[in-house]
């Protein structure tokens, strides 16, 4: 499998935790390798923004009136259109960097998780009922867990 990355830096911010994409590619690969269903060349666009653009994003598509750690963007595309697009993940790198710090996490940890975790958004998982959360987090837990990161529900 071959994932067609198309990765965007439209942050200012400057950190050594912000994530190349190297890391990436391997967080995502880690996603494509837990699903049952075969990709041969999944399409994904992150795109690292600052809180502006993150809050307007998030007002914009949500209704919240804050920035957000990640949004994820799933691609909908007409019948007969032959491509694996998934979509687009928004990551703020502000949002990520002040969790990591409040939830006492690293922040690569931190970085992968919201990778994960928007990632299986754009491939149908979703958190808003108790069951779909608790089989979200736990697949969550599994590819981070085999990428050497801690549990991310874990304090």
């Amino acid at each position: 499998m071959h994932i067609q990355l198309d990765f965007q830096n439209a942050s200012t911010v400057e950190t050594s935790a912000m994530p190349d994409e190297r890391d990436l590619l391997s967080w995502l690969n880690a996603v494509f390798a837990s699903q049952p269903a075969t990709f041969t060349e999944p399409n994904i666009c992150v795109r690292i923004v600052d809180e502006g653009e993150s809050e307007e994003l998030n007002s914009t598509y949500r209704g919240k009136h804050s920035p957000t750690n990640v949004l994820s963007f799933p691609a909908d595309l007409p019948p007969g259109v032959d491509i694996e697009l998934l979509g687009d993940l928004v990551i703020c790198a502000q949002v990520v960097a002040r969790e990591a710090e409040e939830q006492a996490k690293a922040p690569a940890a931190h970085w992968a998780h919201m990778v994960v975790h928007g990632c299986l958004h754009l491939l149908g998982y979703d958190h808003i009922e108790d069951d779909e959360a608790d089989a979200m987090e736990a697949l969550e837990t599994k590819i981070l867990q085999a990428l050497d990161f801690p549990p991310p529900y874990e304090q």
